[in-house]
């Protein structure tokens, strides 16, 4: 996949404000932030992304923000900052088009690789750490409403080591199964 152009950010509030046509397009059309007053906006992690494989030049005034700076302003609004990052980057090295999810507590949504502005986003992402707990009813509702919509929800889990590891989750019905149950009880 082509590198993004190298580009010159602003940093306001908590998105990344680039202003200069010419690279808002090349960002666009790789998938990368949301157009705004003529403006492109980038999330944290895309920022991070591109600070991380420097192609980004981010400022706060006068003053350059690096990638561990950036990691540490966001980490104070979002304690999941790092583990968004994490996934994403290893989403992009792969070569999907990643956004930010919307809705089902999803923190993602991935497109299949060349179909980014063609078809609407096939996977949604739930990132979580490893050791985590996650309710399993509320995951329940989650993938029902996930795959009644047509898409694929996938459980994005970060190890200790920070590789991500994909599971790929459906909806399964457990049924009570009486007659063993009766059975186990006779003496």
């Amino acid at each position: 996949m082509d590198d993004p152009p190298l580009v010159e950010g602003k940093l306001i509030s908590n998105h990344t404000q680039i202003s200069n046509k010419e690279m808002i397009h090349e960002l666009q059309i790789k998938g990368y932030g949301e157009i705004e007053n003529d403006k492109l906006l980038l999330k944290f992690f895309e920022s991070l992304y591109l600070l991380y494989s420097d192609r980004l030049i981010l400022k706060k005034g006068k003053t350059q923000i690096g990638f561990d700076d950036l990691l540490s302003i966001n980490q104070k609004q979002d304690s999941e900052s790092l583990t968004k990052f994490l996934i994403y980057r290893d989403l992009r090295n792969r070569g999907y088009v990643v956004k930010d999810g919307f809705g089902f507590g999803s923190d993602f949504r991935v497109y299949e690789r060349g179909n980014f502005g063609e078809k609407g986003a096939k996977f949604l992402i739930f990132g979580l750490n490893e050791g985590q707990q996650e309710k399993m009813g509320s995951l329940q509702k989650k993938i029902e409403q996930i795959t009644q919509m047509g898409k694929e929800p996938i459980i994005a889990v970060i190890e200790r080591r920070g590789e991500v590891i994909y599971y790929k989750i459906n909806r399964m019905n457990f049924y009570e199964n009486k007659s063993r149950i009766e059975e186990s009880f006779k003496i």
